[in-house]
């Protein structure tokens, strides 16, 4: 069996394991496999450890073997992926036994003394987390770079264009099929960007939803959520349910919802009817400039959103990009540079910053030159964006907006890499990221939930992916709405690499 040849995603790799078509050693050994024979193209796997992946295995079958039918399929209602390998990106989601780089030769191997609340409840469900995917260095980039891995990440579409960032790696893995799923964190786009070059479903959740716990109360000023890059919505929504939740003590409390989400996706992927929603699309002269490729993918996302039932109603942004990344951009910098010092402070003398890239190390000068009174105004700032953006969907009556994920088809490797010399052209300049991912951070900014699905491809091949935002709360809303739109219009799950 090759899951990827064969379109299985992580749900139906366990219900294989569960019925007993699979054993963990199986899957495992497969994806053991496709790690050593697609990585050398691709770069997305910085590290994996095969004995902990052999032990997990072994561990799971004789679980499996010393149960009767009933208690195995009690075991897997409490763990619905249980024997399903997975990847976590290499920065700071602690578990003991994956130590993380952080992207970064200057942090060398940061090793963690327990399970974060997170990385617990993938293990809970039965996840087997064998390894670390590839990062920008500290999450600052749309593409995944890090000379610290040597080459770039590539994407499995097209080896000359970047799998996104900064959870390149993740993307990039279950892309080219050496993983059905891959954990990654979204502080300005991070899930969505290579959920959209790799073709792959990625949700930016609510702020709150995850937990950050024990060790953080929230990352970026509250901007961070962690999910998973899925090939599926379903696979998306099971993985939110067992993932939600605060941890104790958490500074934002998680949304309550009534109903599971892997329910809201079966019942709109059974084509039960869904509701009737209004929808926003950009009003041209409102929108930053897109590629044409981007703009014929974004026509058809409107046109099929209203086949699928949806009022589509012409809206203007609430908000330019650029208002936007002024409070965004200098509330990254301030945190990247705030575990930058940490590091420093920790390792003393032998922290070298000439190990950070060109880039960063011009962040680092761009982030002292901030006061504190300064970088409260920009946290103050984002909040009232996520008023403002409150009102707007309010007063336009609209459930959710549609936007493209990136406003140009996936960066050519090299044009995004961490090598320029000032951080602020690299962020602000001509032909910058403020160009490439104008639509992103609103969702970061104002803690509202976001889904990149893919749509279409490029002339060249390459996926383009349009997102969704809901109003703070409903990620429920973007679970329904996606699952609808994968059941009219199913995308290919795995690039031709993977096969």
């Amino acid at each position: 069996m090759n899951f990827a040849l064969e379109s299985l995603d992580a749900s139906a790799l366990a219900e294989k394991i569960a019925n007993g078509e699979l054993t963990c050693a199986d899957l495992t050994n497969q994806v053991l496999d496709n790690i050593r024979q697609k990585n050398p193209q691709i770069n997305a796997v910085c590290s994996y450890d095969e004995e902990l992946a052999g032990r997990l295995a072994e561990q799971g079958d004789k679980t499996l073997a010393s149960l009767s039918a009933a208690d195995r399929a009690r075991l897997f209602e409490r763990q619905p992926f249980f024997g399903v390998p997975s990847l976590l990106k290499d920065l700071a989601t602690a578990d003991p036994n994956l130590p993380s780089t952080m992207g970064s030769a200057y942090f060398g191997k940061v090793s963690f003394a327990a399970d974060g609340d997170l990385v617990a409840r993938y293990k809970q469900a039965g996840f087997h987390l064998i390894g670390r995917s590839t990062s920008a260095e500290l999450g600052l980039s749309p593409t995944t770079e890090s000379p610290s891995y040597g080459e770039p990440t590539r994407n499995p579409w097209s080896l000359n264009h970047s799998a996104g960032g900064s959870s390149g790696g993740a993307g990039a893995a279950v892309a080219a099929g050496m993983v059905p799923i891959a954990h990654g964190g979204d502080g300005g786009g991070s899930i969505r960007i290579p959920a959209s070059c790799c073709g792959l479903v990625g949700l930016k959740t609510s702020r709150g939803m995850t937990p950050f716990g024990p060790a953080r109360g929230e990352s970026w000023g509250g901007m961070v959520s962690e999910h998973m890059l899925t090939v599926s919505v379903r696979d998306c929504a099971r993985t939110l349910d067992i993932a939600a939740g605060a941890s104790p003590g958490a500074p934002y409390p998680a949304p309550h919802f009534d109903r599971a989400f892997a329910d809201i996706a079966a019942s709109a992927q059974r084509g039960e009817r869904t509701r009737q929603l209004r929808i926003g699309l950009m009003i041209p002269e409102t929108s930053p400039e897109l590629d044409d490729e981007v703009r014929r993918g974004y026509a058809l996302f409107g046109r099929q959103l209203q086949e699928l039932g949806h009022q589509v109603v012409p809206v203007a942004m609430p908000f330019s990009p650029q208002e936007l990344l002024s409070h965004v951009v200098p509330i990254i910098a301030m945190n990247a540079w705030a575990a930058i010092d940490a590091h420093a402070r920790a390792k003393g003398p032998q922290a070298n910053p000439e190990l950070l890239q060109r880039t960063v190390q011009s962040m680092v000068q761009y982030a002292q030159s901030m006061t504190a009174a300064q970088y409260i105004g920009h946290v103050n700032g984002i909040h009232a964006l996520g008023r403002r953006f409150a009102d707007f969907m309010r007063t336009q009556l609209i459930d959710s907006l549609a936007l493209p994920t990136l406003a140009q088809i996936p960066a050519r490797i090299g044009r995004f890499a961490m090598d320029w010399d000032d951080y602020e052209h690299y962020r602000f300049g001509e032909d910058s990221l403020l160009a490439y991912s104008p639509f992103c951070p609103i969702a970061n900014a104002t803690g509202c939930p976001a889904v990149s699905l893919p749509v279409t491809r490029s002339e060249q091949g390459l996926p383009i992916g349009m997102q969704l935002v809901a109003p703070l709360g409903r990620d429920d809303l973007l679970i329904e709405i996606a699952a609808a739109y994968e059941r009219e219009y199913p995308w290919d799950r795995y690039s031709p690499l993977a096969s």
